[in-house]
């Protein structure tokens, strides 16, 4: 029996430390998904930040009156993301054919809407790129917390049979890590769920954006 003047440890380490192999296992698993979640978060954040800039600077130059083969010159040898990937692609596409076929014709519009439907494709992929993680994290890490939680407690009432001490200072160590297993799956799956949230809701509205713009230069 744990003497009554005796403190219990119970520091995120020492949780971690007595925890059974198997909720170790589940604890690194639940904090790796979190660190790379939130490196995902940043990385996304960079990203949509990025491509609303470029997004925003294209617009501007577009629509300042500046000659389309002027801008197609300038921008026909970068790297090009979001509108002005699409705008490259359809002017590449408009200007094949109408060397192979100068008399204008449906099918040259319908090749250039294509080529157009394609790239937003890509974009709208790019920018979704890895979302389908914090999507699994978001609804999976709180059941693998769960699992560990439950594991902890049955090698917990284990231990305790054995024993056989009901002291609270020998059943609170165990309890508590079986439920810091539980709340490392919702540390990892609550911001997961609102990020992705927010990031799919900023690919549809980019690709809305990029819709609208392929219908006003088609």
């Amino acid at each position: 029996m744990t003497p009554p003047d005796v403190a219990v440890d119970l520091s995120v380490w020492e949780l971690f430390r007595n925890a059974h192999i198997v909720v170790k296992i589940v604890m690194i698993g639940l904090l790796a998904a979190s660190v790379w979640s939130w490196a995902i978060v940043l990385e996304k954040f960079f990203l949509f930040d990025k491509t609303r800039r470029e997004s925003d600077k294209f617009e501007q130059v577009f629509w300042s009156g500046q000659s389309l083969e002027e801008l197609y010159q300038a921008l026909g040898q970068r790297r090009n993301t979001s509108m002005a990937a699409l705008f490259v692609a359809a002017m590449r596409e408009w200007k094949r054919s109408i060397e192979r076929n100068p008399k204008p014709s449906p099918g040259t519009q319908l090749r250039v809407e294509k080529v157009m439907d394609v790239t937003i494709s890509r974009e709208v992929e790019r920018l979704e790129r890895r979302l389908t993680f914090l999507a699994t994290v978001g609804s999976t890490a709180p059941f693998v917390g769960l699992f560990g939680t439950v594991w902890g407690i049955m090698t917990s009432f284990q231990a305790i049979a054995v024993s056989k001490n009901t002291n609270l200072a020998v059943v609170a160590p165990g309890i508590a890590e079986a439920l810091f297993a539980t709340a490392l799956g919702l540390a990892a799956a609550i911001p997961a769920v609102i990020f992705y949230n927010k990031f799919n809701s900023d690919v549809s509205r980019q690709g809305a954006k990029l819709e609208g713009f392929a219908d006003e230069i088609g």
